[in-house]
């Protein structure tokens, strides 16, 4: 049996409508998982069975993660907010967290899961954390555009096999303190975090970058998805490629 990957859903205020980019359901699909876009609830019941049906969590890019997760106001550069996401990724990282799930944050995810766990946030990057390294690119959102510092004695840096790797960028926020329960094991060249983990947690990682739009050319990309699913086959993760 294929483990069942549960992705958070992307919501379109506008349309009023709950959609999916096809590139994580590929990531996981190609990494042996099926993957199964979750409904937008705040529900404690319904968050509790979906954690209990899935073998892990993905928890995508999307919307701003509202400054009230983590104590602040919003700034006038903060973006768009999406507060029925926050409330359903609050509650459902919890609950997949208590239960031992693996968990996988993208760009937001990251975010989203540093501020659930206790850390902040910049709210925007240019102005609170200005530097010369491209966080916002245009497209084509497949092509790297600037270097990260795989740290040493992290998950990363064993499964990838390097000390830097380049990756494709799009946010305007990122951590500022970080959670406690989390560790980096992944900088950009000005300082930001761009990936991490949960040490003491069987698989709970985090990537600001979007391995989702570049696993078709970058095998780095896919295998981040390959361990995740090999984690959420329960087998755990073995430090190596699987």
């Amino acid at each position: 049996m294929k483990p069942i990957v549960g992705i958070v859903p992307l919501v379109d205020q506008e349309l009023n409508s709950l959609w999916m980019l096809p590139d994580y359901m590929a990531g996981i699909e190609k990494a042996g998982g099926l993957p199964l876009m979750l409904p937008l609830t705040s529900d404690g019941e319904t968050i509790r069975q979906m954690a209990a049906v899935c073998g892990g969590i993905l928890f995508p890019g999307g919307q701003d993660v509202s400054p009230e997760m983590y104590g602040e106001e919003a700034l006038p550069l903060c973006g768009q907010l999406c507060l029925e996401r926050d409330a359903m990724e609050r509650a459902l990282l919890v609950q997949a967290l208590e239960m031992g799930n693996p968990v996988l944050g993208i760009c937001r995810g990251l975010q989203l899961m540093n501020a659930v766990l206790g850390g902040t946030l910049y709210q925007d990057l240019p102005s609170q954390h200005p530097s010369q390294v491209e966080h916002h690119q245009l497209p084509p959102y497949d092509c790297p555009v600037h270097q990260v510092i795989l740290l040493p004695d992290t998950p990363l840096r064993a499964l990838l096999g390097r000390e830097t790797l380049m990756v494709n960028s799009y946010h305007h926020q990122a951590v500022k303190d970080l959670a406690a329960p989390l560790l980096p094991m992944a900088l950009a060249p000005d300082g930001v975090m761009e990936a991490v983990y949960m040490p003491q947690y069987p698989f709970a990682w985090a990537v600001q970058w979007h391995p989702e739009l570049s696993e078709e050319v970058d095998p780095c990309s896919q295998w981040i998805f390959d361990a995740f699913v090999e984690a959420c086959r329960g087998k755990g993760w073995k430090g190596q490629k699987p």
